[in-house]
């Protein structure tokens, strides 16, 4: 059941990315270009997936077992670091360069776009280039048991 929820839940945000728009890597970087033709529509979209997000992820925290019977992942306190930070500026000007992120290039696969299967081969590149770097394996692949959640006990 819960991957049937969850793959639900991926077929309504593709549909949702499709309808605004936000597949389009022209959108995004109409949004990003506030000095030329603004197009503050990303913003709206954005606004109303916070929302939502917001009250699903309040809803989970007041039910015992959370949604589809697992807690949601937290961010431990005090856990904005340097890495994080570089991280989040290196997504920033990728996604700005290339206009996709990772959502919108899954949508973007699928519809058979090939930009997006070039940027989605190139972000796992990324992830176990750092990974190697780093030398800790890539989130989500670690040998544990099978949960809902990441980090659920």
């Amino acid at each position: 059941m819960t991957y049937l929820l969850a793959s639900l839940s991926g077929l309504i945000m593709g549909c949702g990315l499709i309808l605004s728009g936000m597949t389009a890597p022209g959108k995004v970087q109409a949004f990003l270009d506030v000095t030329g033709a603004w197009d503050p529509s990303l913003a709206f979209v954005m606004a109303g997936a916070i929302g939502v997000a917001s009250i699903v992820f309040r809803l989970s925290s007041r039910l015992p077992n959370g949604l589809l019977n697992g807690r949601a992942p937290t961010l431990a306190s005090g856990a904005i670091d340097t890495p994080l930070i570089v991280g989040s500026l290196l997504f920033g000007v990728g996604w700005g360069i290339s206009g996709i992120c990772p959502g919108p290039a899954l949508v973007g696969i699928g519809a058979g776009y090939l930009p997006s299967t070039v940027f989605v081969i190139c972000l796992l590149f990324g992830m176990e280039f750092h990974a190697w770097l780093s030398g800790s394996p890539v989130s989500g692949t670690e040998e544990t048991s099978p949960t809902p959640w990441p980090g659920k006990p």
